[in-house]
């Protein structure tokens, strides 16, 4: 029986979470805007000296370290433990781990300051963060040795994690049951942000799913769908975008049960 994205797009509708970020200053916009378009409630405070505060009237929280700062950081840790003490999920985008020392660094406080239920990067940041030597052009994905997914439910099982490597086929796992998540279109690959709106949907979906792996395969299945709507009548990478809002807020039950390409990878 296949995973049914479609009746959690609905429960986001009908519950309208609301989706604590300190995300990147680069796509914020956009992360705000995607919650909105699903019908969620995004919030976006990244003082620290409220951010504990704020995670209190949320049901989850997404950290992204794309335009990461020392101080940005201390506020993630206190919105983290906070979301802890809630048992909220905390969904962190490590945006482009193997770039830089300070980067690696930060992920590894982060990891270890709070419970992270979702780590979710491209293939060469998700191969960092594991463990592997890999390094990451900027935030652009580079070649990954050895079975991605193989790495991905070693880091799974290593944080008690869900992971979630993005790419032309998307990984889920948490170290015990995987998914691949086959929607998506190349012109993605065009727009700054949808990697980080990608982890925005993720946490919005894992709002309402206890199964964060199935959340997860759910969101990035939607998500996707959406952008392959998109495609079909876009000129390019301006009109692509737009269509995105436009598909994923018309997105209906027979759309998204007749398209969706979630695959479930047996345990070994």
């Amino acid at each position: 029986m296949k995973p049914a994205a479609y009746d959690l797009l609905e429960r986001v509708r009908q519950q309208k979470p609301v989706v604590h970020h300190l995300t990147n200053w680069v796509t914020i916009y956009d992360c705000a805007q995607v919650i909105k378009t699903l019908g969620a409630s995004p919030v976006m405070a990244h003082a620290k000296e409220e951010v504990g505060d704020m995670v209190q009237i949320a049901s989850a929280l997404v950290l992204n370290i794309g335009t990461l700062t020392i101080d940005f950081v201390e506020a993630m840790k206190i919105a983290a433990i906070s979301a802890n003490s809630r048992v909220i999920p905390v969904i962190l985008d490590v945006c482009g781990a193997g770039a830089t020392r300070l980067r690696d660094r930060k992920c590894e406080e982060l990891l270890g300051a709070a419970t992270v239920d979702v780590i979710k990067g491209n293939s060469s940041e998700i191969a960092r963060v594991s463990g592997e030597n890999v390094t990451t052009r900027g935030v652009d994905a580079t070649k990954v040795g050895g079975n991605l997914m193989l790495l991905a439910q070693k880091l799974a099982r290593q944080r008690d994690a869900t992971v979630v490597a993005t790419g032309e086929v998307d990984i889920v796992t948490d170290g015990k049951k995987t998914y691949l998540v086959k929607n998506g279109h190349s012109l993605m690959t065009r727009v700054v942000g949808t990697g980080c709106m990608a982890t925005s949907v993720i946490g919005a979906f894992a709002a309402v799913e206890p199964d964060l792996s199935l959340a997860a395969a759910c969101a990035l299945a939607c998500y996707g769908i959406a952008a392959e709507l998109a495609a079909k009548k876009a000129a390019g990478p301006a009109s692509f975008k737009n269509r995105l809002f436009d598909c994923l807020y018309s997105l209906d039950r027979e759309t998204v049960d007749k398209m969706q390409k979630i695959e479930v990878v047996p345990s070994s």
